[in-house]
């Protein structure tokens, strides 16, 4: 997977700083929604599909939305309700991951299981 600029996903305005703050707390609320997430696996391939260069730009941008409103603090249901907290995250994740799911190639798949396994993702 090739080192995407942000602004080639997200474009020109305010992409940087959105793509970072994906990057710098998607493993964090990964690892805190994975046991209540079942499509788990699905969500961390969507990321690396997401930051890959080869993946078309719409499906970058639609994964990226989606990933940015799973790590951001502003949300329908704030994450912190148990039992409900992640729900509406995961219904946008989901929906994308659906929609996009043929993208979603076996390195991407492959990365996903190693970094929910404890490997390094980055």
């Amino acid at each position: 997977m090739g080192n995407v600029r942000s602004g080639d996903i997200l474009g020109p305005e305010g992409s940087d700083e959105q793509a970072e703050k994906v990057r710098a707390g998607f493993w964090k609320t990964m690892r805190r929604a994975a046991r209540r997430i079942p499509f788990a696996e699905d969500v961390a391939a969507a990321y690396f599909c997401a930051f890959d260069g080869d993946t078309p730009l719409r499906v970058r941008v639609t994964l990226m939305g989606a990933l940015a409103y799973f790590v951001l603090p502003i949300d329908a249901v704030p994450d912190f309700i148990a039992g409900i907290g992640f729900t509406d995250d995961a219904a946008v994740l989901m929906t994308a991951v659906t929609l996009l799911g043929a993208h979603l190639k076996p390195v991407h798949r492959e990365a996903a299981r190693r970094a929910l396994a404890g490997d390094d993702p980055t």
